[in-house]
């Protein structure tokens, strides 16, 4: 029984060092890593596929508004599958290199965005709004011989 532990203990100094050194120095996750999920709230449009899809039930739709939709995120829930990040049509969620999140506030792992939905002035329903270039008055840009004035 001695020899059999002392066979293993040996085996194990020969193999040297298999972990890091990690909160003395700095470990860089390796590329595809599904780290802490960051949302680019200016590409957002409110859709919701991402609340759809996620196993856990982090994000939740309300709708404040006519005109405002809210997204909150739990992060403290979120298992990282990444499942948001692709049915993402704008691209708004992707998963980050970050994976060092502990903090002692549960706050600090909420986060709320409000989309603006724009209503139809037809019929009320709420569309995707404009990109800041649309939204500029068109009218008194150019006159009507070509922008030569």
């Amino acid at each position: 029984m001695l020899i059999a532990k002392l066979r293993e203990a040996l085996i194990c100094f020969k193999a040297g060092r298999v972990t890091l050194p990690y909160p003395f120095a700095p470990h860089d996750p390796t590329p595809g890593f599904r780290g802490k999920i960051t949302l680019d709230p200016d590409l957002c449009f409110g859709c919701g596929g991402c609340a759809n899809v996620c196993p856990a039930g982090v994000i939740q739709v309300q709708d404040v508004s006519q005109l405002v939709r809210r997204l909150e995120f739990q992060w403290r829930r979120c298992t990282y599958c990444g499942r948001c990040e692709e049915v993402c049509p704008e691209k708004a969620i992707t998963l980050s290199q970050q994976f060092e999140t502990a903090t002692d506030s549960g706050d600090d792992m909420v986060m709320r965005i409000d989309v603006f939905m724009g209503p139809c002035q037809r019929c009320g329903r709420c569309y995707t709004p404009p990109t800041p270039l649309d939204r500029m008055d068109r009218t008194g840009f150019r006159t009507g011989d070509g922008g030569r004035s």
